[in-house]
């Protein structure tokens, strides 16, 4: 069997009743949410939100990197984004570890690291801040655009507004 099979026979099954077709690649709501990759989020499912409705970035720790921004400003000007949710979560691997301990784990597996920033959170309030302050700073990005951070909890489902 291969690695793969299972997601190529899920993949058939979604296909048989997909229904996806008409939609345009546009942020049909303006969304754009910056969320961390752990799958026990669903960004769309806990926002209210359909597929076709906002613009998902997702990497570990929900952080505003150089290519977050990136496809921020690719998202405002090709594909209808209009304001931004940054969503980081509770429970998250990244504030369970700093720079130095993956690097150090990574070395021990006999893999430099050394020239990756891993962007880990030991605060995650103070991470949040500092990545909204990344958007609305941006010289690339319009500076009237709404942008907001929220933590989302795995435990209950509900948003936290971060002020």
């Amino acid at each position: 069997m291969d690695a793969f099979d299972d997601l190529f026979a899920a993949n058939a099954e979604f296909a048989r009743t997909f229904k996806g077709s008409g939609l345009t690649g546009r942020a049909a709501r303006g969304l754009a949410v910056v969320t961390c990759m752990d799958s026990r989020i669903d960004p769309l499912g806990l926002l209210g939100l359909e597929p076709g409705d906002a613009k998902i970035l997702r990497n570990a720790g929900a952080r505003v990197t150089d290519d977050v921004l990136r496809t921020l400003v690719l998202g405002v000007f090709l594909l209808g984004v209009e304001r931004v949710l940054v969503m980081p979560h509770t429970d998250c691997g990244m504030n369970k570890a700093t720079d130095a301990d993956v690097h150090e784990l990574t070395q021990s597996k006999g893999v430099d690291t050394r020239s990756l920033d891993f962007h880990m959170v030991p605060d995650q309030r103070q991470a949040l801040a500092h990545d909204l302050t990344r958007i609305t700073s941006s010289p690339f990005l319009p500076s009237d655009m709404p942008v907001t951070g929220a933590i989302y909890d795995v435990k209950t489902g509900r948003l936290i507004a971060v002020d």
